[in-house]
């Protein structure tokens, strides 16, 4: 059995603020926090239930959509919808929520799958932020001591 090798989630994630290769600026597209706006696609699958046509309204209104929307993939979209309602069924299949969670990825509807496509929704306009995330971090090390208790000053 092989081993090592390049796989998908392999080595560091991708940095959006990385400046130490060309390759990394200007790459990344960034989504606005608004969504996407106007009449959602029509339903590309066959018998569409309740449930599905309310997942399916309310992924067309996100950011994501903006790019499903470019690179025409409301085919996989609709794949996506009708997996994740088998897998919300009671004793449903394990393999069922893997590939739930694999097409999630590959839609950008996870965070490692937003950094896979190289998509950031746009921060600046979010109204709400994490605290921790809005702090910024010392840099010296002496500023990380006088942030421990007891640390030198």
């Amino acid at each position: 059995m092989p081993k090592g090798g390049a796989r998908t989630r392999s080595g560091p994630a991708p940095d959006p603020t990385a400046l130490r290769r060309e390759r990394d600026a200007g790459e990344w597209t960034i989504l606005p926090v608004e969504g996407r706006e106007g009449a959602t696609p029509a339903w590309p699958l066959t018998d569409e239930s309740a449930r599905e046509a309310e997942l399916w309204e309310a992924l067309w209104r996100k950011p994501q959509a903006l790019m499903w929307e470019r690179y025409d993939q409301g085919l996989e979209v609709a794949l996506y919808v009708r997996r994740l309602v088998e897998a919300e069924e009671p004793k449903s299949a394990v393999v069922l929520s893997t590939l739930v969670r694999q097409l999630a990825d590959s839609l950008g509807l996870t965070t490692p799958g937003m950094r896979s496509n190289r998509w950031r929704i746009d921060q600046e306009a979010a109204a709400v932020r994490p605290a921790a995330a809005a702090a910024v971090a010392p840099n010296s090390a002496r500023a990380r001591l006088r942030a421990v208790p007891g640390g030198s000053s």
